[in-house]
Formats: structure tokens, sequence, C-alpha cells
């Protein structure tokens, strides 16, 4: 049983940076695709980012392209998200999640099956 514990999230001015962390126990996800997924309120949750299990393979939602990296440390058994530049539209929860299945890199929360109980990221204006 996979268990995902998000770290890192707070309450920050519009132009700061905030790093999450996610951490996994219970087995290994280095075979496994990952992502950072979103949710503000009244809003449905969406992608911030997704990455492949080697961590060179990457996908982002396009609000967030050029400020937001995310990276893997498999060694470490941890998922990151950098975030620069943040804006007041940026604030929600951030959830990190994997999915099962191996193979492929869906954009599409319903295709991860395993999630944190997320982080709050709040961006004051």
């Amino acid at each position: 049983q996979v268990q995902l514990v998000e770290s890192g999230g707070g309450l920050v001015q519009a132009g700061g940076s905030l790093r999450l962390s996610c951490a996994a126990s219970g087995r290994t996800l280095r075979n496994n695709a990952m992502g950072w997924f979103r949710q503000a309120p009244g809003k449905e949750r969406d992608i911030v980012a997704v990455i492949g299990r080697s961590g060179f393979i990457t996908t982002y939602a396009d609000s967030v392209k050029g400020r937001f990296t995310i990276s893997r440390d498999n060694t470490k058994n941890t998922l990151y998200l950098q975030m620069n530049g943040l804006k007041p539209e940026d604030t929600a929860v951030y959830y990190c999640a994997t999915r099962a299945t191996l193979g492929g890199l869906p954009r599409d929360p319903r295709d991860y099956d395993t999630w944190g109980q997320g982080t709050q990221v709040t961006v004051s204006s």
C-alpha cells in the first residue's frame, strides 16, 4: 500500500516561491508516473505537472509553464514541485498522485489512483 505525504505549502506573496515535496512510502515508485494536481475552491481538480518514471519526460499546464518545475528523486522516493513567480490564481490545495498502471503519462487526474492528503498554497496579492 503506497502512501503519499505532501509538505511545503504555505502563504506567500505574489512573485514569491515555494517548493513542495511529496514523500512516498510503502513501495518504490521508480517505475511509476507521478504528478502534481491542484484544486481551487469551487473548481475541479486539474493538472499542474506530471513526470515520467525516469524524470526526463514532463508535461505542464499552460498556466504554469516557465514558472514551475517538477522533478523527482527516485533514490529518495520523493517528488518535488518548485514554484517560482507565484500568482494569486495559483492559490489552491496541491495534491501529488501516482498511478499503478505502468507506461503513459496522462494529464487527467482520473487516471491516477493514489493521492496524498494535499497541501494548501495561498498567494496573496
